[in-house]
Parts: C-alpha cells; sequence; structure tokens
C-alpha cells in the first residue's frame, strides 16, 4: 500500500508540475494580462502583458508593439517580469531534479538517500516557482482592481479588466505548490518493504556463499 502510494504521489506530483510550469511559461509571454473593450468603438479591443501592448481590430486582425523601455513600465510590470522569468527558471531545475529523484528512474537507484533527498529539493523549488508566479499575477490583479473603482477618475475614461493570462498564472501557481507537496510526501513516505520469495531466498544462498568462501582453511 505504502509503495503504491508513493508512485502514485510522485507520478500525480510531477505532472502537476510540470502542467504548472508550462502554464507559467505562457503566462510570462502571453500579451492578455489586462484587457480593454472600448464602448465608443466596439470592433477595437486592447490588451497588455508583461512585453507587448495588442490592439484587436476586426477589420485588420491584431497588431503588437513591444514596449520601448523596461524602466518607462509601471512598478508591477517591472518586478512582474523579474518574479515571472524567476519562477520559469525555479520550475525548470525542479523539474530536472525531482524528475531524477523518481523511483522509476535506476539512476543512483542504490544511493536511496540522494534520491530522497532530491525529491525534497524539486519539491521545494516548485513552492518557490508557484510562489514566485503566484505574487506578479495576484499584484496586477490587485492593481487592475484599484485602478478600476479609482474614484478620481472620470467614468467616460475606459477601465483596464482582468485578462485570461491572469487566470492561467493562478492555475499555474497553484499547480506548482500541489505539485511540490505531492513530491514532498512522497520522498517522506516509507519505501517497500524487503523482496521476499525467489529474491530473497537468492540473496540467502548469495550470503552463504559469500561466508563459505571467506571461511578460513
Amino acid at each position: 500500500m505504502a509503495l503504491v502510494f508513493r508512485s502514485v504521489a510522485q507520478f500525480a506530483g510531477i505532472s502537476l508540475s510540470l502542467l504548472g510550469w508550462v502554464l507559467s511559461c505562457l503566462t510570462n509571454y502571453l500579451p492578455q494580462w489586462k484587457n480593454l473593450n472600448l464602448d465608443l468603438n466596439e470592433m477595437e479591443n486592447w490588451t497588455m502583458g508583461l512585453w507587448q501592448a495588442c490592439v484587436i481590430q476586426e477589420e485588420v486582425g491584431r497588431q503588437c508593439k513591444d514596449f520601448d523601455s523596461f524602466l518607462a513600465l509601471p512598478a508591477e510590470l517591472r518586478i512582474s517580469r523579474i518574479l515571472m522569468f524567476l519562477s520559469n527558471g525555479l520550475g525548470l531545475l525542479g523539474l530536472l531534479l525531482s524528475g531524477s529523484g523518481l523511483d522509476c528512474l535506476r539512476i543512483g537507484e542504490t544511493r536511496r538517500g540522494r534520491k530522497k533527498g532530491l525529491l525534497i529539493l524539486g519539491g521545494i523549488l516548485f513552492w518557490s516557482a508557484g510562489i514566485s508566479a503566484l505574487a506578479p499575477v495576484s499584484w496586477v490583479a490587485y492593481k487592475t482592481v484599484q485602478e478600476f473603482w479609482d474614484e478620481t477618475v472620470p467614468e467616460i475614461v475606459p477601465r483596464w479588466e482582468f485578462g485570461e493570462a491572469l487566470f492561467l498564472g493562478w492555475f499555474a501557481g497553484f499547480f506548482l505548490l500541489v505539485g511540490g507537496c505531492l513530491l514532498n510526501c512522497a520522498a517522506c513516505s516509507p519505501r517497500a518493504a524487503p523482496a521476499s520469495g525467489h529474491h530473497a531466498v537468492a540473496e540467502t544462498r548469495i550470503t552463504i556463499s559469500t561466508r563459505r568462501c571467506t571461511k578460513p582453511i
């Protein structure tokens, strides 16, 4: 039973972490962090991401323009760039380390303590990657809500709203956190009992033969 739980937890943890990392990478580069719908011109919609702003027109299609200056961006977008890059890097490193610590891989099988350490370290990296993804997404969402309900701005001025990338970022952070928890639970769970039956008999015979060979004449 312990072996089944350990295997299922490892498979679910690495799968959720991989999915969270992919969503985190998509969130970083998608330009739909904010959406703006113009009441005066319903044929034109604006989107903004960390790297570029786009305008979508029914006749022309999508046209995007990269931001010219990093320092000219609002503080939440500048910090979000750094944190999203950090999340992508930590997630990739976590995949490499935790993948090497899985029981299904024969690499380092004789050093079980090292494989356990790799799983735990991978889980910690996934936690860090999840927090690094949730923080900028939540910060941009908070600023969007704050600006949307700003009473000093005239009502005729269009307001930015949540984009699809924010929801992807929340899912990415959640999957990374859950995946890291599962990997740590799998690493701390007991291993299967020693093999019985033919394997145990074989080990006993090898031990007896070794003792006979080493017995002084």
